[in-house]
């Protein structure tokens, strides 16, 4: 008779990173449980039409042995009630799904929050660490950072292990917002002006950040039952650099000229995108580390990860 498989939930299944994390954590032997908003019909689905402080998980905790949580209010933070919001999904909406998750008897809940807890650039400043100040910017940072608190304080009353990841921009197929948005442009041939720019980025490939969940799960830390860990490729490199290897990868020529920084910088604040300025112009390190002790390395290069993500959306 065979032992049972250790069951996950997976919260934001049917989201761009939950796609690649779950598969992967059924081919390393889980067994997969996606909390989905809609049905699809599958027998690994389980419906939570929205999550909040008052989400009942009963049914979907029935037997978890560990939970994922990928789920989060991400984009439309200057609509109406937009604060409140973010809080009920991404704060209350977290930690209640935490509780319930202690209260059902699961040993392990993985939270992937955000690099952005830290702000959006560190600029002149050493790589962030892990015992960094936070100093979050915008709702989704300033959410994503109380979660963490509220997990830190639920941590000290309880027996289940919580680890955190903060993760940069995450690349691959399927991704949204500034990565979609080069990836269109590249693909388009549209001249972009960061020829000048000399920033060091992080990013992580969504098969890198599939791994370290995967390691992490498999291998918690005895020793401490709240960890939290930055997470990113090997190489950070320049904005002007990645377009080229995203072109690389693409198969296309990069359409590069040189703009001056500050004049950039002017140009998308006026134009409303200090979120594209923040992302693109500003360098945003990250210390690892802590990571790589577990004995994680990343399973792909920034080549690598770059050429799956696009030729998947090919296929």
């Amino acid at each position: 008779m065979s032992a049972r498989k250790p069951i996950v939930l997976v919260t934001g299944a049917s989201g761009f990173v939950g796609r690649h994390v779950a598969p992967a954590l059924a081919r390393e032997g889980w067994s997969v449980r996606r909390a989905v908003r809609n049905a699809k019909g599958m027998d690994d689905e389980v419906v939570v039409e929205s999550i909040g402080p008052d989400t009942d998980w009963t049914a979907a905790l029935e037997g978890v042995d560990a939970v994922v949580h990928l789920a989060a209010r991400v984009h439309h933070q200057h609509e109406e009630h937009a604060v409140q919001l973010y809080r009920n999904v991404n704060i209350t909406g977290t930690l209640h799904l935490a509780r319930a998750a202690a209260t059902a008897g699961v040993r392990q809940f993985i939270f992937v929050s955000t690099v952005l807890v830290h702000g959006r650039s560190n600029e002149g400043r050493a790589p962030f660490s892990e015992d960094d100040v936070l100093t979050p910017r915008g709702l989704y940072g300033m959410s994503k950072a109380a979660a963490e608190a509220g997990l830190r304080t639920l941590a000290r009353e309880s027996d289940m292990n919580i680890s955190v990841i903060r993760p940069p921009l995450v690349y691959g197929a399927g991704a949204k917002g500034n990565f979609a948005l080069l990836t269109r442009a590249v693909n388009l041939g549209l001249p972009l002006p960061f020829a000048a720019i000399r920033n060091h980025r992080a990013f992580l490939a969504v098969q890198n950040l599939s791994s370290f969940i995967r390691r992490r799960l498999a291998q918690p830390d005895p020793a401490s039952n709240f960890e939290i860990f930055l997470v990113a490729d090997r190489e950070q490199v320049s904005t002007p650099e990645f377009i080229e290897r995203l072109a690389r990868a693409s198969g296309k020529s990069p359409h590069l000229f040189g703009m001056s920084p500050k004049l950039l910088s002017t140009l998308l604040v006026v134009l409303g995108r200090q979120d594209t300025h923040d992302s693109l112009i500003g360098s945003l390190e990250l210390d690892v580390s802590k990571a790589i002790a577990t004995g994680w390395q990343p399973e792909v290069s920034l080549d690598e990860g770059l050429r799956l993500a696009l030729s998947a959306q090919d296929a």
